[in-house]
């Protein structure tokens, strides 16, 4: 482990097994981007990387060596599990959305003590249960709005593309703070990406567009899109800086509080994973006459699958944890004794 003097942040010194957890954690954060419902900061709490992730990302210029270092694995899993994600999107959130969802609800879930365990011993407070209500409530009421902004409909035509068909400049302006947004979902937990994207109304624009035959019938569309996307990059990357450092903050100076307001976000987004327009078009087709109890059948055997194993995991990591604290805690004291 190594620890910076000034924050006393410590960030992780890899060896193969931290290497490729922080890899597998890139993996989640990537697909966070894709998958309804997903956080990948509530992934990063549950691995236990979170701060340093928060710190390596708001330092990287003032501390670019060792974040940088820090953030390769992390990097490597997010570009493997963006693209991946993205290429089987179309295929099993259009055919499979409710099996896949249950799938990570249930490794959500069985992951959930990691991230039980940073409240642990903190004082609870009126003020820090309303914090923790109110983080149960946001990705809910996020899910409702996307829901409410896009109701269910079973006559619209299955597949229909809703691909960009003009690009005002205004468009090009708004994408800036999209990308803030984003940036935001992926480092405060507990929000989503694509429930905030879909609240939007830009998630299936932008999947939709991304497409060679929309750009081969379109080409003049090509160079507008790649525009388009760097300002929403450029957005993104400003607010990963940005929010990092107000989050590194909070936890350093408020972490009991923070945390609790945390733990409501995480839980929340596993609840508002059944909660958004694909779903609730589940919902709604099961109760028109489409229910499929095989559907049904897998996803609950999926969630209960992810679940166990997802608790065997955070069991295993958080009893690791703890023996290593203890064998560096004796080696500090004998140290001193010394």
């Amino acid at each position: 482990m190594e620890k910076n003097q000034d924050s006393g942040t410590i960030l992780p010194k890899y060896d193969l097994k931290g290497w490729i957890k922080a890899f597998i954690l890139g993996i989640f954060i990537g697909l966070a981007v894709i998958v309804p419902g997903v956080s990948g900061s509530t992934v990063a709490i549950m691995f236990g990387l979170y701060a340093a992730m928060l710190y390596a990302i708001g330092n990287i210029t003032k501390d670019f060596k060792r974040c940088v270092k820090f953030l390769i694995p992390i990097g490597v899993g997010l570009a493997v599990g963006f693209i991946g994600g993205f290429l089987l999107v179309k295929i099993l959130l259009a055919k499979y959305i409710f099996v896949v969802i249950c799938l990570f609800v249930g490794l959500m879930i069985g992951a959930s003590p990691a991230l039980l365990n940073e409240i642990k011993g903190e004082r609870v407070s009126a003020k820090r249960v309303i914090l923790m209500i109110a983080g149960v409530a946001i990705p809910l009421a996020v899910g409702a709005i996307s829901v409410y902004l896009d109701p269910p409909a079973l006559t619209e035509i299955e597949g229909a593309s809703q691909a960009f068909t003009s690009y005002p400049w205004y468009r090009f302006v708004l994408y800036l703070p999209l990308g803030f947004v984003i940036a935001a979902t992926q480092l405060i937990p507990g929000l989503s990406a694509t429930a905030i994207t879909m609240a939007l109304g830009q998630f299936k624009p932008i999947m939709d567009s991304v497409s060679f035959s929309y750009w081969g019938k379109n080409p003049h569309f090509i160079i507008p899109f790649l525009g388009l996307m760097l300002c929403l990059g450029a957005g993104l990357v400003i607010g990963l800086v940005v929010i990092s450092k107000l989050f590194s903050r909070l936890i350093a100076k408020h972490k009991g509080s923070t945390f609790f307001f945390v733990v409501g976000l995480s839980f929340g987004s596993i609840a508002s994973m059944f909660l958004n327009p694909d779903i609730v078009q589940i919902y709604f087709n099961w109760g028109h006459g489409k229910f499929s109890a095989i559907e049904l059948a897998v996803g609950i055997l999926l969630l209960a699958a992810g679940l166990i194993g997802s608790a065997l995991l955070t069991k295993y990591g958080l009893v690791h944890e703890a023996v290593s604290k203890d064998s560096a805690e004796a080696n500090e004291e004998k140290k001193e004794n010394e």
